[in-house]
């Protein structure tokens, strides 16, 4: 298992991604909108240009992130808009994990599979630190 960071934003994602890129150099393995997800997905139209996944490798890490959306998680803040992003190998794994470090603190999506191929759940444990888990499951095919 590997854990790397994701940075959450207010509508500038894309500019701090663009300035990461710059520093670190490489390129994007993903750029995604929240337009490019499913249909049944709920975004205000507003919010449909801001950015729902980017993903920059950094040497052996990947540094992720996105933009906040009113419909889709918890609201933006300033100096906590991070999460520890683990990466189990099963789906069990994620739930042995997402079990112990969700009790005593909060549940904000409970893990299940998601339109872009993997296992997926957030929370945010006991000391008020956020975690996500990402089991991909196109890997295991």
């Amino acid at each position: 298992m590997n854990l790397s960071i994701y940075l959450n934003f207010d509508g500038n994602c894309r500019e701090a991604f663009e300035f990461y890129r710059s520093v670190f150099g490489g390129e994007f393995l993903t750029i995604a909108a929240f337009s490019e997800g499913p249909e049944d997905m709920p975004v205000a139209d507003e919010e449909k240009d801001r950015v729902m996944h980017v993903s920059l490798p950094v040497g052996e890490s990947v540094l992720m992130g996105s933009d906040t959306s009113t419909s889709q998680g918890p609201p933006f803040q300033q100096g906590n808009n991070f999460s520890v992003s683990c990466h189990p190998q099963t789906k069990e794994e994620v739930d042995r994990y997402f079990a112990a470090m969700s009790e005593g603190g909060m549940v904000v999506m409970p893990p299940e599979d998601q339109f872009w191929g993997s296992y997926f759940g957030m929370c945010v444990d006991k000391f008020g630190v956020s975690w996500q888990f990402n089991c991909d499951l196109l890997q295991q095919e």
